[in-house]
């Protein structure tokens, strides 16, 4: 199993950077971490194989991290021929926002009739859920950053292993809940030392690693004051980059 960097880029593609998108590669069916509007571009270039995919975790329904779903779900019908029944996993409100996107952007696609089952998951910070389609537990935790709903760190077990996510927030305490000891651990570095509502700042991050305990802590969502600094400045982090692979087991 290895993690595939689809996408890592913040909303503005700083850097030329994809919008969000993490593709967990499984002998069985994939899953995928956010589905930014630029999905199906990162799917092309890297070579991935949309019908491998089983399930996609949605941290928070900002257009960056879930607006590529239209276009995946529409490509899965007219383009890759799916069959194999789709799990998309959100917070509350999920559904509601996926059919007024997918109305806006194309009109008359929600209610097509599709080749393939879709079922959408809705979440709440708490108990894990199980997601039989691809083999994983997930786990959401409250994160601070307004998007029209809840907005979620996520923690996926799969496998033996464990992968966590920040998603887009401003520190909280449950980021140390969401990353303790996880084998690979995506947390949103927005900015290196400056305070913005919603986002992470690097300096307060890296203040709290220690208690997080993570194996590997992967930088992601990145402004231009966080490419432009150099790696040194990091250290003990990767920072992400498109079509960046990592081995899980």
């Amino acid at each position: 199993m290895r993690l595939k960097i689809l996408g890592c880029g913040d909303a503005f593609a700083s850097g030329g950077r994809l919008n969000t998108c993490f593709l967990v590669e499984r002998d069985a069916q994939s899953l995928l971490i956010d589905c930014g509007a630029t999905v199906m571009i990162g799917i092309r270039r890297f070579g991935v194989d949309p019908n491998s995919i089983g399930a996609i975790f949605l941290s928070h329904l900002h257009g960056d991290h879930f607006g590529g779903l239209p276009v995946f779900i529409l490509d899965a019908q007219l383009v890759s021929r799916r069959t194999a029944p789709l799990t998309i996993v959100g917070p509350r409100g999920t559904s509601a926002r996926l059919h007024a996107l997918m109305e806006v952007l194309f009109p008359g696609s929600a209610a097509i009739e599709r080749k393939f089952a879709l079922e959408i998951v809705e979440i709440d910070p708490g108990a894990p859920v199980s997601i039989a389609a691809v083999g994983a537990m997930v786990r959401a935790y409250e994160m601070k950053h307004e998007s029209g709903a809840p907005s979620l760190g996520l923690r996926v077990e799969s496998d033996g292993c464990v992968i966590a996510y920040t998603g887009d927030t401003e520190w909280t305490e449950s980021v140390i809940d969401v990353g303790r000891n996880a084998d690979v651990f995506l947390a949103e570095a927005s900015w290196f030392e400056r305070k913005v509502r919603g986002h992470m700042d690097f300096v307060s991050l890296s203040e709290r690693l220690p208690a997080i305990a993570a194996k590997r802590t992967v930088l992601t969502h990145m402004s231009p004051d966080m490419l432009a600094r150099d790696a040194s400045e990091f250290a003990g982090c990767i920072r992400a980059e498109d079509g960046m692979a990592i081995e899980l087991a």
